[in-house]
């Protein structure tokens, strides 16, 4: 339990007692899809009373940033300024670890929010689009967790010391009760087959481009897996 309190204090805004030490959910960082569970519950519970599509996917788009305290999105901004940079490998990493966002990183935002606002209003039911994007995408940083090699020293590099090869499918078994959702089989596999290639992407770009892997790399790989599944979802 403790785990999973300091993965939400991590990953969340929420407010779940004294803070716990961050070993335990770094010891057990397969746990992430626990969170996107957690979060997309959360958000579907006002977007569940909204019938007009475009709003309900206005909100659950603005609850998930709100509720995860943009914590994430804020490496999407700074991969972007990664990989808009032009120069050698050591001014894509200056780009993408200052503390300024730059136009690609205003561009990776705004490209992204408007993929994961426009699948979302597209999907037949918003809510279960809403729970297996947040908990696939939960996955894809288990996966950069384990399998990106770290380039500089930060939250990254922690993680990754504790972390697994097998975490990935230990991972996995957190995601199976998504087969439970009002969703084809169809949908399903283009869903898993997503949240697996993302970060795959992800991790051999990461390592041409910047020699690794940061948080910044798996923060952005939490909001790009999200909104590439829910437009999987839309497209069939």
């Amino acid at each position: 339990m403790r785990s999973i309190l300091s993965l939400l204090q991590f990953t969340t805004i929420l407010p779940v007692g004294k803070p716990q030490d961050f070993d335990c959910f770094a010891r057990h960082s397969w746990i992430y899809p626990v969170a996107g569970y957690v979060i997309a519950l959360l958000v579907a519970l006002p977007v569940f009373f909204i019938t007009n599509k475009v709003l309900a996917a206005a909100v659950a788009t603005a609850g998930i940033l709100i509720l995860s305290g943009a914590h994430h999105f804020d490496g999407l901004l700074d991969f972007g300024d990664g990989v808009m940079a032009r120069g050698n490998r050591e001014k894509r990493i200056h780009a993408l670890t200052d503390r300024y966002i730059g136009a690609g990183g205003v561009a990776a935002g705004l490209i992204i929010t408007l993929l994961l606002f426009a699948g979302l209003q597209s999907v037949t039911l918003i809510i279960p689009a809403l729970i297996i994007g947040e908990v696939c995408a939960k996955f894809s940083m288990v996966f950069l967790t384990a399998y990106g090699i770290p380039f500089k020293e930060g939250m990254h590099s922690y993680l990754h010391t504790f972390s697994r090869p097998y975490f990935p499918f230990l991972s996995l078994i957190l995601c199976l009760p998504l087969v439970f959702l009002p969703v084809t089989p169809l949908q399903l596999v283009a869903a898993a087959l997503v949240m697996i290639i993302c970060p795959t992407i992800l991790l051999v770009g990461s390592q041409k481009m910047f020699g690794g892997v940061n948080g910044d790399v798996v923060g952005a790989a939490n909001e790009i897996t999200r909104a590439c599944v829910v437009i999987a979802l839309a497209l069939l």
